[in-house]
């Protein structure tokens, strides 16, 4: 028997229905879907200490169950003490079956254990209906041990879907079960 993620179930029985009703597609092909999801962390103090880097890619390899990549500068900064080709962040892509399985958990678990969490604002759209999100502390996952965690780092999230407007990726986001802040 195969697996397959609760949220892509649902995606095809009760998201794909409702969005077809609420835009009125023709085909079920117009109807926008979750492409990826981008985890992203800065570490700004990589710089003086490679450690760091190896610490968030074990973090972030922790949160998604695939292997995160080093992110490396593009160009030298004096100011910063920072050369072409040093490791300042981390990365991971997820596509699949893993995306949708992140995103439960991530819906389900981690956001409700943020603290002072009241719900995300919908501001973060850019426009063709990927949502960025930011994230201040990636200890909110229950994948990381917090009595072995070095230094609590924040972390950014993009959820890119082929929606062609704000609407109809806020429309697809909330489908999935996410908490945005009534206006």
């Amino acid at each position: 028997m195969k697996y397959t993620p609760r949220l892509k179930e649902m995606y095809v029985q009760e998201v794909i229905p409702a969005l077809t009703e609420q835009f009125g597609y023709k085909t079920v092909m117009r109807v926008p879907k979750l492409e990826k999801i981008v985890l992203s962390q800065g570490i700004g103090d990589a710089v003086a200490d490679k450690k760091l880097v190896d610490n968030a890619v074990g973090d972030l390899s922790k949160i998604t169950g695939q292997k995160a990549v080093a992110t490396l500068s593009k160009k030298d900064v004096s100011n910063f003490k920072l050369r072409k080709g040093m490791p300042i962040g981390t990365k991971v892509t997820l596509r699949g079956e893993r995306m949708y399985d992140f995103l439960d958990r991530f819906i389900a678990v981690s956001l409700p254990r943020t603290r002072d969490f009241r719900g995300i604002s919908p501001k973060g759209f850019d426009g063709r209906g990927n949502f960025n999100l930011g994230v201040k502390e990636h200890i909110i996952f229950p994948e990381i041990d917090i009595d072995k965690v070095s230094r609590i780092m924040g972390m950014d999230i993009t959820f890119v879907t082929t929606a062609d407007s704000d609407e109809e990726g806020l429309a697809l986001l909330s489908a999935f079960g996410f908490p945005f802040i009534k206006k």
